[in-house]
């Protein structure tokens, strides 16, 4: 499985072979049919009624329309790199509109941040688990997540002590972004099922933890970052975290990658750019975290 739900989705389905024959007939996948029993060959012989549907199914296939290029072309790895940087254009073009947005109106903040949040959260598994690709959607949430992270942005720089820290999570979110991709492709970072297993196993005890975090800290157990606060805990959880979401983007390049083996329609780079951004902001947020911890 992989670290959110619309690569977990394709995993699955791609290891019982959903993917095996988008958009292509297989070797034979026309063939004469066979009655039960009866040995190639002797398709001479079957009933009447048997040949007259062959002989229907074989003039419906040649008078189909012809499949467009948009249909027969496969995704490729340059399709999802430049889906990628189109969606993470609308979102600092939103980000930075909330971030105004909020300058000039700071009571807009909370609004922005709850509501994105919400939002994104919402159409991450309307996506995931929708059964076609919407592009129409994938920007929509790109939109919440652009107006989620602007207003988060702003008030963490909004607080003295930890002016300039967006900049160094944009910077440093790069940063991992490129060293990850060069380490996973270059062969360093590999990817195996076993690997997967244990990163899913991590991964579920963090969300555990986060979720239980969350609690206490909304009905006022705990304040600030929750458990581990600013101190020597606390910035080990934001450590491991950050190493989970980086690692999250080998596996997310792996999925990617095996998308693309699997010759899937080229819509699909859509749907693995989503993914990919989905990791990148859950990245993001967590060097914020973390750069904050060590600032105080």
């Amino acid at each position: 499985m992989a670290s959110n739900p619309v690569f977990g989705r394709f995993d699955k389905d791609l290891s019982k072979g959903e993917y095996a024959s988008i958009g292509q007939p297989q070797y034979g996948q026309y063939a004469q049919p066979q009655q039960p029993g009866m040995p190639g060959g002797q398709w001479s012989q079957a009933p009447a009624a048997g040949a007259a549907a062959y002989q229907q199914n074989l003039e419906d296939l040649y008078n189909s329309p012809a499949a467009t290029s948009a249909q027969t072309r496969r995704m490729t790895m340059n399709d999802v790199i430049m889906k990628s940087l189109g969606l993470f254009a609308v979102l600092v073009a939103v980000a930075a509109g909330a971030w105004i947005a909020i300058d000039h109106n700071p009571s807009l903040s909370v609004p922005l941040w709850i509501g994105g949040a919400i939002v994104g959260l919402i159409l991450v598994f309307v996506i995931s688990f929708k059964k076609v690709v919407s592009p129409p959607l994938i920007v929509a949430y790109a939109v919440a997540e652009g107006l989620f992270l602007g207003a988060v942005s702003r008030s963490f720089e909004n607080v003295p002590q930890w002016s300039g820290i967006v900049v160094q999570a944009v910077i440093a979110t790069l940063c991992v972004f490129v060293g990850m991709y060069a380490l996973f492709f270059s062969g360093v970072i590999k990817v195996t099922e076993r690997s997967r297993k244990i990163f899913m196993m991590a991964l579920l005890g963090y969300v555990l933890f986060a979720v239980v975090n969350a609690i206490l800290v909304w009905t006022g157990v705990l304040s600030g970052f929750g458990v581990g606060g600013s101190g020597p805990w606390g910035i080990l959880i934001s450590v491991v975290a950050v190493g989970l979401a980086a690692y999250s983007l080998a596996v997310d390049f792996d999925s990617i990658q095996r998308g693309v083996n699997a010759g899937l329609p080229e819509k699909y780079s859509w749907l693995m750019a989503f993914g990919l951004m989905v990791t990148l902001v859950w990245l993001y947020v967590e060097l914020l975290r973390l750069f904050a911890r060590m600032r105080d």
